[in-house]
């Protein structure tokens, strides 16, 4: 088999994981950003604890333009507090400031440094820093002088790089794919189904058993469960100044009252995407999938296709290794930031990975499952990531609907074509969103400072 150059090791549960909303890239990066730096300040030699009076983070490029409506300010607080966004309790990081002073804090050799809302500073929109959502972590000495500093890069999807990071050291993956006709030939070649190549590359990477690979994916599939049970009973008004209430609820109720059963099925698929995206808004713990405010989309597709179109367990664990592998090529190949390619590469994303698990949980060959994810991922190109104020909520919870629609839409396109008349690869969509969000305007990517977030009046 023809070795790929640099092949994808990233893990499926680095891709879906537990976190805090409302944002992947502005929330939990950062939340795990405090942390790592806690830890690192944790390593220091005795004389330079000693010589630590003062902690500043100052947050750069989307951090600083759109940190206080996600609240990556006090995400920041609550990893220096030692909290892990795939564990911290509920109420966190949103209520970080709240906490007793004693708790608010990181002590140092006998010195204490106080965490407050003079931690964390707004600094500059535009920065020579390789990726948008930057964070400089700076311990100083009495006299102002560095005794540790960080940089560090939010790069979306929760995670994280900082200058001289170089990725974890793994196992091999024994069917190495770098693109999407690269993973299609290993298919063909080795006689593996899709999700059995994304299984046996992930057992290498982490040195974990199938068993325990799929009782993670059992869990994982439980929660987005979970996030659209909550979501689809909340009520009330979201958290901020837009005044956004909640419509899972009511969309749900509406759905289950239609007597066509075609407007019911789409009613249910946007309540549900509603559900999880409106849960994110207000904080709530849910999946990347593969970011924060993409959410909504594969946990609505997963809910259809268990509730609604009987789906049984192995072939819901199917489609989600098919989901992962679209997302790792979209992440490896042009990139699944908001502030990095704008929205495309947030829900546009997350809609090619839900067309990919329902095609591959339906039974359909690799071509189809490629060809649907293409499908959904081409009309999201060009999607802006123009949140309004700056938080998650409009466009992005109703987007996550679309997304949804989208991906089925995109799975039933591709179904019902003839595969060897497909003229777009999916690498060939992933590149374009590639250079288009190089290409789009800096105000368009999760800046709040264009589109939508200009447009809508008395926001």
């Amino acid at each position: 088999m023809k070795q790929a150059a640099r092949p994808i090791t990233t893990s499926v549960f680095e891709l879906f994981k537990a976190g805090p909303g409302p944002s992947s890239s502005h929330t939990i990066g950062p939340m795990l950003a405090g942390l790592d730096f806690r830890n690192l300040l944790e390593l220091l030699p005795g004389e330079d604890k000693g010589r630590g009076v003062s902690l500043t983070v100052r947050l750069l490029g989307s951090l600083s333009a759109t940190g206080r409506g996600h609240g990556t300010d006090k995400a920041v607080l609550a990893g220096l507090m030692g909290y892990d966004p795939r564990s911290c309790p509920d109420g966190l990081p949103a209520g970080a400031l709240e906490l007793p002073p004693g708790e608010r804090a990181i002590s140092l050799d006998g010195a204490v440094l106080g965490l407050d809302e003079n931690t964390v500073v707004f600094g500059e929109l535009e920065h020579g820093y390789p990726f948008s959502n930057t964070l400089i972590f700076s311990l100083s000495d009495a006299e102002g002088k560095p005794v540790l500093e960080r940089i560090c890069y939010s790069v979306g999807g929760g995670f994280i790089q900082w200058d001289g990071w170089s990725a974890p050291e793994r196992g091999s993956p024994p069917y190495p794919f770098e693109s999407a006709s690269g993973l299609s030939a290993l298919v063909e070649e080795s006689g593996l189904s899709l999700p059995q190549i994304v299984m046996a590359n992930e057992t290498a990477l982490t040195g974990r058993g199938r068993p325990e690979i799929q009782a993670e994916l059992d869990a994982v599939i439980e929660l987005m469960r979970r996030c659209v049970n909550r979501g689809i009973r909340a009520e009330g008004m979201l958290p901020g100044v837009l005044r956004v209430y909640r419509k899972a609820a009511r969309l749900a109720h509406r759905a289950d009252c239609m007597d066509d059963p075609l407007n019911r099925f789409l009613g249910l698929l946007n309540a549900y995407a509603f559900a999880v995206a409106e849960e994110n808004a207000a904080g709530g713990i849910i999946v990347t999938a593969p970011t924060c405010g993409s959410a909504g989309v594969m946990p609505a597709m997963l809910t259809i296709m268990e509730g609604y179109l009987g789906f049984g367990p192995q072939a819901v664990r199917d489609g989600l290794l098919a989901a992962a592998a679209v997302g790792f090529l979209a992440k490896h190949n042009a990139g699944i930031a908001g502030a990095e390619v704008g929205c495309q590469g947030e829900v546009g994303v997350a809609s090619a990975m839900a067309a990919a698990m329902l095609a591959q949980a339906r039974g359909y060959p690799p071509r189809i499952v490629e060809n649907a994810a293409e499908i959904a991922l081409e009309h999201h190109l060009g999607l802006t990531c123009d949140a309004v104020g700056g938080y998650v909520q409009i466009p992005c919870i109703e987007r996550n609907a679309m997304g949804a629609l989208k991906a089925y839409n995109a799975c039933l396109m591709a179904t019902a074509e003839d595969p060897d008349k497909h003229r777009v690869s999916l690498d060939m969509a992933i590149q374009a969103m590639g250079e288009t969000g190089h290409d789009m305007d800096r105000k368009y990517k999760e800046t709040a400072g264009g589109g939508l977030a200009l447009c809508v009046s008395g926001c």
